[in-house]
């Protein structure tokens, strides 16, 4: 399938759209690009600088005023998840995606270092949060006329290798989570979830995992946004359970 790569500026727009990790790297991005096309966007990460640099680059950019919300998904629970959703309802009335781009990595190494308390928290941002937030927010979805919830995750979820652990285990839970969301959704046609692995892209989290990696073989920000695009507009609907793959690197010649 042929990916479209220009939108209308008016091609989210009346959405209202949550995005996590939105303070930096893909979720920044993705938060700016959500909003030149017309969207809502509700900002969420833990780091309240972070999130006023965005949502100031948001209101100068003219598009719809956002909402900040800091959250440390990592010690969130029950009632947190639940306030969120209850406070979007409130300011909003609405919810029409969610673009999980929150992640949590420690460092690469072999099993025998990595610690339980990693493994935990690994799991608890990079599976557990994603799980929780997408129920407290369920009914929200489950009423928006063509809503979207979109995973962003990473290659090791579907490819095992030494070192990668917790981290690679707990992205490999978000494969499971997206098909089984999708089977149990199934019966709301307005409602879609799948789970985006971008591949290498200049990142934050990228930075991390890759710290001698040469920038250049890496795919650029601005070339995964129209496929978050993509995902986050009408143009998906009926597409849901599907776990994608993409290598956005040029071709060195």
């Amino acid at each position: 399938m042929t990916m479209k790569t220009e939108f209308a500026p008016d091609a989210l727009a009346g959405r209202v759209i949550l995005v996590t990790g939105a303070s930096q790297g893909i979720g920044r991005e993705a938060a700016l690009a959500f909003a030149r096309h017309g969207a809502t966007v509700v900002l969420l990460s833990r780091s309240v600088k972070g999130l006023e640099r965005v949502y100031d680059e948001v209101v100068a950019s003219g598009a719809p005023e956002p909402a900040a919300v800091p959250l440390d998904l990592l010690n969130a629970g029950e009632n947190e998840f639940n306030n969120l959703a209850l406070t979007i309802h409130r300011e909003f009335g609405r919810l029409d995606g969610i673009l999980h781009c929150a992640s949590h990595f420690y460092a690469l190494s072999p099993l025998s270092n990595q610690t339980i308390e990693e493994w935990m928290n690994q799991y608890r941002i990079n599976t557990v949060a994603r799980f929780a937030l997408t129920r407290a927010c369920l009914p929200l979805l489950k009423d928006a006329p063509d809503a979207s919830v979109l995973f962003v995750g990473e290659h090791h979820a579907l490819h095992p290798a030494a070192y990668w652990g917790g981290f690679g285990a707990s992205n490999a839970g978000q494969v499971y989570l997206t098909t089984v969301a999708a089977s149990e959704w199934d019966m709301h046609p307005n409602l879609r979830v799948n789970l985006l692995l971008p591949g290498p892209v200049n990142s934050p989290q990228r930075n991390r995992t890759h710290p001698g990696e040469d920038k250049r073989e890496r795919g650029d920000l601005a070339d995964l946004m129209p496929h978050l695009l993509y995902w986050m507009s009408a143009d998906s609907r009926g597409r849901s359970g599907e776990v994608l793959e993409l290598d956005l690197r040029q071709p060195r010649g």
